[in-house]
């Protein structure tokens, strides 16, 4: 337990907590990037990155080739671990996890699995309306937004061999690890409104840091 001042370890607290929550919300950030969002010194965003990194909440990689700017010594990200997930948000998933279990207590595995596909229409609608509404955007694109609409924090990387979808959040990680229907689902989901056999790469709720999903080129804008 720290001899500070509890005066003193309440700010400290909260801005953890704020710092998780960006993270998690924003997937892999730089500490030079935490500190521009906070307003705090490198060296206060380094003592609040150590603390969470010790306390097993954060995960520490260097910055990928692909992303780094300049020579030089690549940059840290941090990531939230499994670990750090669930006591964020261990309140909701309990009671979440316990609503679907009594779901499938009275209806079955098809009344789980109804349950989560009427949990993504509203993503299916705000896709349809991201097209509609943006004739430049690629299915991929237009996806992205809407699921960061719910959420997910998503992104799209573009590969020679097509798209790469990245969830950077999952704002239901304990639910998707307890029922595998739900990313069974959102896997088909993609594959029906992208019109091809998307491949899951990676996913929160087995412990990866992204969720990730590859996308082949036919599914480009041009190739629709």
């Amino acid at each position: 337990m720290s001899d500070a001042p509890v005066s003193d370890r309440v700010p400290d607290a909260t801005t953890r907590y704020r710092v998780m929550k960006f993270v998690i919300d924003h997937g892999w950030s730089t500490s030079a990037r935490l500190a521009a969002e906070f307003g705090l010194t490198p060296a206060a965003i380094r003592r609040h990155l150590s603390h969470l990194e010790d306390t097993g909440m954060l995960a520490v990689r260097s910055r990928p080739v692909s992303l780094r700017k300049g020579a030089g010594r690549p940059a840290k990200e941090y990531s939230a671990t499994p670990q750090g997930r669930q006591v964020f948000s261990q309140g909701y998933d309990g009671l979440a996890i316990a609503a679907v279990e009594s779901l499938r207590s009275v209806g079955g595995d098809q009344a789980v699995r109804q349950f989560f596909e009427d949990r993504f229409a509203d993503i299916e609608a705000r896709f349809a309306q991201f097209l509609a509404g943006d004739p430049d955007l690629t299915q991929a694109e237009a996806l992205s937004l809407a699921l960061t609409e719910d959420g997910f924090a998503s992104g799209v990387l573009p590969l020679a061999s097509g798209e790469q979808l990245c969830q950077y959040n999952c704002p239901y990680p304990a639910v998707a690890a307890r029922f595998p229907e739900l990313c069974a689902v959102e896997t088909t989901l993609f594959s029906r409104l992208l019109h091809s056999h998307v491949q899951r790469l990676a996913t929160i709720a087995h412990g990866d840091g992204v969720c990730t999903t590859h996308i082949p080129s036919a599914t480009r804008k041009e190739d629709r």
